[in-house]
This record gives structure tokens, C-alpha cells and sequence, in this order.
């Protein structure tokens, strides 16, 4: 399955917690997913929680596109991306 970096904005700020309203959130979109065979590995949010970049696994952008909106979620731009691992150049 190919993965891809999903870049995002928002603007009035991310907002999850470590409590149970956004764990649900979360599990909502993790099942609104998988009805595209869509697999959210982990994501990065910067600082000022505005922006997030996001590790999917995935037959195609277009199936990240249609779970993004299925989840409310925006979309800034998607790249094809593969691992590079550094421990593995030892």
C-alpha cells in the first residue's frame, strides 16, 4: 500500500485532548477510513497547533481526499512518500 504526508491547516487551531471526547473523535475517523482502505499511521502538529502533518497509508490521494472530507478534516496538499531509515545505512 502506498504511503503519503498529508499536510494541514487550521486555522482556529487543533484542538484534541488526552481525554475520552477526543479519543471518540478519533476512533470516528480512524472507522470513516478504513471505508476507503485508508490507515492513519501517527501525525505531527507544530507548536502553535495550526498545522499537522499526518502519515497515511492508502490505495490512492484521491481516497485520502474523500475520507478527509468525510471527517470535516482539511487538505493542503498530499506527497507520495517512502521511509528512509537511517539505522539502516549501519
Amino acid at each position: 500500500m502506498p504511503r503519503y504526508l498529508v499536510e494541514r491547516t487550521f486555522p482556529q487551531r487543533l484542538e484534541l485532548a488526552c481525554d475520552d471526547e477526543s479519543a471518540a473523535i478519533c476512533a470516528k475517523i480512524v472507522l470513516n477510513n478504513s471505508e476507503d482502505e485508508v490507515t492513519w499511521i501517527h501525525s505531527y502538529v507544530s507548536n502553535d497547533r495550526r498545522k499537522a502533518f499526518c502519515i497515511y497509508d492508502a490505495p490512492s490521494p484521491e481516497a485520502i481526499r474523500r475520507t478527509a472530507a468525510r471527517n470535516n478534516l482539511p487538505v493542503d496538499r498530499i506527497t507520495k512518500v517512502s521511509v528512509l531509515d537511517p539505522y539502516f545505512l549501519h
